[in-house]
């Protein structure tokens, strides 16, 4: 167990990166400045497997496109009904967090449907999917590029894997999906150097609100997490942890009206301790 000195040493390390720093008089020059050439905008294929064309029919869906309705409706849901997604719905799903609607430039930057400073867009989307139809359980990466998939490996004992891969949350077996989302850090890092990564983080909360509303207006469910064990989480998807690693999580699944009573047990210790 660490001792008091080393917690209060990182919590104060934690408020120092916290901080905004674009304030700061710096003398310092960017790759970008330097006219070092631009990183990919997204990653290459990873297998040679044939590609997974997702339908952008999301007409198909029953939607509900009241934005007020939704963000209202929006909520953290740990309990799904373990009814597989169809492919349109986990299409959607994937187009609202991560979608590329348009090229800014000849490769400048992709403009997507989440924000991102300076249009840098530094994620890449890893599935580890359980229940979707037509598609076998496994490992996926998606390529927002062509809007597809592609299929990466089989996963040994998947849901003991998901579970283990974030900290032993044993609700999460139940998704039919779970989302990994990685960060390739020098995509950020080219234009923003060491202030990279705070922006980066900010980013992601952009990609997972996405997914909140788009699964809220889908009638599914999600919770996202940020609790995972980061080597168990980046063997899933083969990732080198320094270059590229996971920053963010996200099961996902159908839920049931019903089944929302029981979400309350999550926060029984609140009733319990008086809080």
């Amino acid at each position: 167990m660490m001792d008091e000195k080393t917690i209060q040493e990182m919590i104060a390390a934690g408020r120092r990166f916290a901080h905004s720093q674009f304030g700061t008089q710096i003398d310092y020059l960017s790759d970008q400045q330097q006219k070092k050439p631009q990183p990919p905008l997204v990653k290459a294929r990873m297998s040679d497997t044939p590609l997974i064309r997702l339908p952008r029919d999301f007409e198909s869906l029953s939607l509900n496109r009241d934005v007020i309705a939704v963000m209202e409706q929006r909520k953290s849901s740990r309990v799904f009904t373990e009814q597989p997604l169809t492919l349109s719905q986990l299409s959607w799903l994937l187009w609202a967090s991560q979608g590329v609607r348009e090229i800014r430039g000849k490769s400048y930057a992709t403009l997507r449907t989440v924000p991102s400073g300076g249009a840098r867009h530094g994620f890449e989307t890893y599935l580890v999917i359980r229940k979707c139809e037509s598609l076998p359980a496994g490992a996926y990466h998606y390529l927002p590029m062509e809007h597809a998939l592609e299929w990466l490996h089989p996963i040994e004992n998947l849901e003991e894997s998901v579970v283990a891969s974030l900290c032993d949350q044993r609700w999460t077996a139940r998704a039919s999906v779970v989302f990994y989302w990685s960060l390739v850090a020098y995509r950020c890092e080219w234009r923003y150097s060491f202030r990279a990564h705070r922006v980066a983080l900010i980013d992601a909360g952009h990609v997972g609100q996405n997914l909140y509303l788009a699964a809220a207006a889908a009638g599914l469910g999600t919770c996202a997490i940020a609790a995972f064990d980061d080597e168990i989480a980046n063997g899933l998807f083969d990732l080198d942890g320094e270059e590229e690693f996971i920053v963010y999580s996200a099961p996902a699944g159908t839920i049931q009206a019903a089944d929302q009573k029981k979400e309350k047990e999550f926060y029984r210790f609140v009733e319990e301790e008086g809080l």
